[in-house]
């Protein structure tokens, strides 16, 4: 299914604004936790890498980054960090095999539709070397919902995304929960999950 037009629409208005309010994200802590847990000189997909906040970060840590996004104006911003490759892709354009050490989809597979989501998780598997990371993070809940800005979301409980996860052949090492408000202002729930490549 292609990606749904008005949230891509959306972030190529906002790109600018986005950038601004996610600039502090290259100090989270589940970003360091991954960097720590890589081989040095991993090669790194940040998928749905909007500004290449967080891929900026790992290219400065010595990581060989491929960020992409399906935002031409994100992966403009993005490929003028040093040391990050960019380019403009959809999650269902993931065709390596075994070429990452390690995978970041932080808050961007959550706007894919749920049906599509199983489809897209075995590809990362597939394009992951053998114990290779993946880090992803979601909204908590149950169906899919547009939010005031236009944006279409899929929510997933924890459960279920976990189960996902091993469905596609991943173990599951860690998971974060937390609530906070995004560019929308209304807060929500969220949780993160590094598993490893089975």
């Amino acid at each position: 299914m292609s990606p749904d037009k008005d949230t891509l629409a959306y972030y190529g208005r906002a790109a600018g604004d986005y950038a601004e309010r996610t600039a502090h994200l290259d100090k989270d802590p589940a970003l360091q936790a991954f960097m720590a847990a890589l081989p040095n000189g991993a090669r790194v997909l940040d998928l749905g890498c909007g500004p290449g906040v967080m891929s900026a970060r790992m290219a400065a840590k010595g990581f060989s980054v491929l960020a992409t996004d399906a935002v031409p104006e994100m992966v403009k911003m993005a490929a003028a960090h040093p040391g990050v490759e960019a380019r403009v892709a959809r999650f269902d354009g993931i065709d390596g095999d075994a070429e990452f050490d390690g995978v970041w989809a932080n808050f961007s597979l959550l706007h894919a539709p749920r049906e599509d989501l199983p489809g897209h998780l075995s590809d990362i598997r597939r394009a992951l070397r053998p114990g290779g990371l993946f880090h992803i993070g979601m909204k908590t809940g149950e169906g899919e919902k547009r939010d005031d800005l236009g944006r279409l979301y899929t929510f997933v409980t924890e459960a279920a995304l976990c189960g996902l996860l091993q469905d596609a052949g991943f173990e599951v090492m860690d998971s974060t929960r937390g609530r906070e408000a995004g560019m929308s202002g209304v807060p929500e729930d969220w949780v993160t999950v590094l598993s490893r490549a089975a």
